[in-house]
């Protein structure tokens, strides 16, 4: 009778394998990034902004993008995913707050400061085109992602409002 053991211990043995491959694949993979349909000035300036993104955000590392021509970037896994050139959230209004952090104003909804096992999806205020960055809650608190991304939005997206 054929010994059933090692076949399984092979068996079991390819699973995690496979199951290794596949995690390690996806921590690898591009990141998929919603990008407006953008022109003109907008199209510049974010072009611009992403050319002057850095490397890391928050301590992680810039990960691909899809598509390559995205007005968009990435760090990490979770990822940090930044957007350029969106619209403003509906929750913002004349009422809401506005934080600075190294002269780049933010707008984070109320219910995400609250809840800080909550994503946190942060939105530039005052600048002629909108960047939307989008922090999983295990890179909270999103300070660190600000302070990394301030230079870049600051010399490629023109203030129109200081927030106040």
């Amino acid at each position: 009778m054929p010994r059933q053991r090692p076949v399984r211990l092979r068996t079991a043995g390819a699973v995690a394998c496979l199951l290794l491959l596949g995690t390690l694949a996806s921590c690898g993979g591009d990141v998929e990034v919603d990008s407006p349909a953008l022109e003109g000035a907008d199209a510049d300036a974010c072009a611009e902004l992403v050319d002057a993104l850095p490397e890391a955000v928050s301590d992680q590392e810039r990960r691909r993008v899809e598509p390559a021509d995205a007005y968009g970037a990435a760090w990490g896994d979770p990822a940090i995913v930044l957007h350029c050139g969106v619209s403003m959230p509906e929750e913002f209004d004349a009422f809401a707050s506005c934080h600075v952090t190294n002269g780049v104003g933010w707008f984070v909804p109320e219910s995400q400061v609250e809840d800080q096992q909550a994503d946190v999806v942060m939105t530039t205020v005052g600048r002629a085109q909108h960047v939307q960055v989008v922090v999983p809650a295990r890179y909270r608190p999103p300070a660190a992602a600000m302070v990394d991304l301030a230079p870049a939005i600051k010399s490629s997206i023109r203030e129109v409002q200081p927030c106040v």
